[in-house]
C-alpha cells in the first residue's frame, strides 16, 4: 500500500486536530507536528490553515473553463451541465473529507464566509460564459445570464448538501435532473435568421381585428425586432 502524500497527511492531521481541539485552537505548528513534517514543508503545500480545509478551487475552475471551452453555441448548455457534474464528482471523490469540511464550515463563521466567496467565483464563471453564449449586450440579457448562473450554482449546491448530509444515494443522477430543471427555466435564445437581401418578412395568423387597424402595430413590432 502506497504511503499517503505529504499534502494528504497534512489534511488528515488538520481535520483530526480540528475535531479534537477546535478550529480556532489549532495552529499551523500543531498540524505540521501531527503530520510529522516541519513548518516549511507545511507552507510548501498550503499557504494558510484555511487552505488545508478547502478543495483546490483554482484547479476546479480551470477544469470548468476547459470543459466550457470545448463547446459551441448548440452544445453550450450541455457543457454547463457537464461542468456542474465535474465539481460534484470532485466532492464525491473526497468522500469523508468533504463531509468533515461541511460540518466544520457550518460551525465556523469565517470559514462559511470563505466558502460563500468561493461559490461566487464559480457563479461568475458561469455567468460570463452564459452571457457570451447569449450574445446579447442588453441589460435584460445581462440579468438573464446572472439569474441563470445563480440557478446553476443553487442546483449544484442543493444536491451537494443533500449528499453531504447523507440524504442522497445517487447525487450524480440528482444533479443531472436538477440541471434539466434549471435549463427548462431558461430556454436557449432564438437563432436569428436575417434575410441577407433585407427582404420582406411574412406573418400569417387569424384575427378579428381589421387590417387597417392592425398594420401600424405590426410595423412597429417588426421595426422593434430589427433594431435589436
Amino acid at each position: 500500500m502506497s504511503k499517503p502524500s505529504t499534502r494528504v497527511r497534512l489534511g488528515d492531521a488538520a481535520f483530526a486536530l480540528f475535531d479534537e481541539r477546535g478550529y480556532e485552537q489549532t495552529t499551523i505548528d500543531d498540524i505540521a507536528e501531527r503530520a510529522g513534517v516541519g513548518r516549511t514543508t507545511f507552507f510548501r503545500n498550503y499557504r494558510s490553515k484555511e487552505e488545508v480545509i478547502f478543495p483546490d478551487h483554482d484547479r476546479l475552475l480551470a477544469l470548468i473553463r476547459d470543459r466550457l471551452a470545448t463547446s459551441n453555441h448548440s452544445t453550450a448548455l450541455i457543457a454547463v451541465s457537464d461542468a456542474v457534474r465535474l465539481v460534484l464528482l470532485h466532492y464525491i471523490d473526497e468522500g469523508d473529507i468533504a463531509r468533515r469540511r461541511y460540518a466544520l464550515t457550518s460551525k465556523v463563521p469565517a470559514l462559511r464566509d470563505r466558502e460563500i466567496a468561493s461559490v461566487a467565483r464559480y457563479q461568475r464563471l458561469f455567468r460570463e460564459f452564459i452571457a457570451d453564449w447569449m450574445g446579447d449586450p442588453t441589460e435584460s440579457a445581462s440579468l438573464r445570464a446572472e439569474l441563470m448562473a445563480a440557478s446553476v450554482a443553487a442546483a449544484h449546491n442543493h444536491v451537494l448538501r443533500r449528499w453531504l448530509r447523507g440524504e442522497s444515494a445517487d447525487p450524480v443522477t440528482e444533479v443531472d435532473d436538477a440541471m434539466r430543471e434549471v435549463l427548462r427555466l431558461f430556454p436557449a435564445p432564438a437563432e436569428r435568421h436575417d434575410s441577407p437581401d433585407g427582404g420582406a418578412t411574412i406573418v400569417a395568423f387569424k384575427t378579428s381585428v381589421d387590417l387597417d387597424t392592425l398594420l401600424p402595430s405590426l410595423k412597429r413590432l417588426l421595426e422593434d425586432g430589427s433594431a435589436r
